[in-house]
């Protein structure tokens, strides 16, 4: 029987377990060039134990950038410092992937540089309020893309893909899930569109499948990993037929050679025995246990098949030797919800792993 403590090879990379750390923003690249800092590189080493390291959201633009103080990969100042980051990990024996998050209609114009807008698959202004520094903001209604920009946007995530490899990252982890860019042109309430990235199923999967196919290209299928949310409602996201768009994305992708599909699962359980079975590849799940954090019990997804991985969030934050401490059946750090955006060392670097 497979565990979660047995090594699996993840395109040519073989990994020392199957505990993925899931990518969670922190909010703490702080100062104008949006960069990854020391205390960054310190907290990412401090979880090398980990099968995969999969970041916090990496802007692959300016304008892709939705939350305060959220790191890029599209500077040379950016991909420098990234550096950092990526030495610590491999230093302690880890694996590490970037994942390039462009956020799309999620965001605020105070967040973004040189008089930018949000950007979206349509013209649709997602309900709700986003963090700024300045306090909540409403979301503002987005500059639908032109088919030109949408050409600049796929370029955009290849070059942040290679800046990516560039700064050490052993691969990228393409957001398409949590209502972000990718997943606004998946949905049916966010992308109204009659040209050929809208409509249908095949027009509405086609940017998708640009964007992974292009930097699949770019830096080696190997090296490229998918995350999606079939299903899921998160920044006002309503889908119609996920099980129609999510197969037919997945059967455009089945031969791109990727790394690895993570699924961010919702209430549609069968759904994702579905897609697991579908797809050719390494399936990596972050099961759906609302309202309960991602827990031990989860490990019996990969001894009964369900999945390769599992990726853990919230226990992977306050826990830097999870995969230690899941093997000895605990104890286990309780996360501190209070410093998980923003703030120093506390509730950030300084979780106590296990001393014996």
């Amino acid at each position: 029987m497979t565990t979660a403590f047995d090594p699996i090879v993840l395109g040519g990379t073989r990994l020392a377990n199957r505990v993925v750390m899931a990518p969670m923003t922190r909010s703490r690249a702080y100062g104008p060039g949006a960069e990854p800092t020391e205390l960054m590189a310190t907290y990412y080493a401090q979880r090398a134990g980990a099968g995969l390291i999969v970041t916090e959201g990496v802007q692959p633009s300016p304008v892709g950038q939705g939350y305060p103080d959220t790191p890029g990969l599209h500077t040379p100042g950016q991909v420098k410092a990234w550096r950092t980051v990526t030495d610590a990990v491999h230093r302690e024996g880890g694996v590490i992937f970037a994942q390039l998050m462009h956020t799309g209609r999620i965001g605020h114009p105070s967040l973004l540089p040189d008089g930018l807008t949000p950007v979206g698959a349509s013209a649709v202004a997602a309900r709700g309020r986003v963090h700024t520094h300045e306090g909540p903001r409403d979301f503002v209604t987005p500059k639908e893309l032109s088919e030109a920009e949408i050409r600049q946007t796929v370029a955009d995530f290849v070059t942040a893909a290679r800046n990516a490899v560039e700064a050490g990252f052993d691969g990228v982890e393409i957001h398409g899930a949590n209502g972000y860019l990718l997943h606004q042109f998946l949905a049916d309430n966010t992308n109204h569109r009659t040209d050929a990235y809208g409509g249908s199923t095949e027009g509405r999967i086609r940017f998708a499948v640009e964007v992974v196919t292009a930097v699949a290209g770019a830096i080696g299928g190997t090296r490229v990993g998918l995350r999606i949310s079939p299903g899921n409602p998160y920044n006002d996201i309503v889908e119609d037929d996920p099980a129609e768009v999510y197969r037919a994305l997945l059967d455009r992708l089945a031969g791109a050679g990727l790394a690895y599909l993570h699924l961010s699962e919702g209430p549609d359980t069968a759904l994702t025995a579905r897609l697991r079975k579908e797809w050719p590849g390494t399936f990596v799940l972050n099961p759906f246990t609302h309202p309960d954090a991602t827990g031990p019990a989860a490990l019996g997804l990969i001894e009964d098949g369900s999945a390769d991985m599992v990726a853990y969030g919230a226990l992977f934050l306050a826990n830097p030797d999870l995969p230690r401490r899941l093997a000895a059946g605990g104890p286990f750090n309780a996360p501190d919800p209070s410093a998980f955006y923003g703030g120093d060392h506390r509730g950030y670097t300084d979780y106590p792993t296990l001393t014996a």
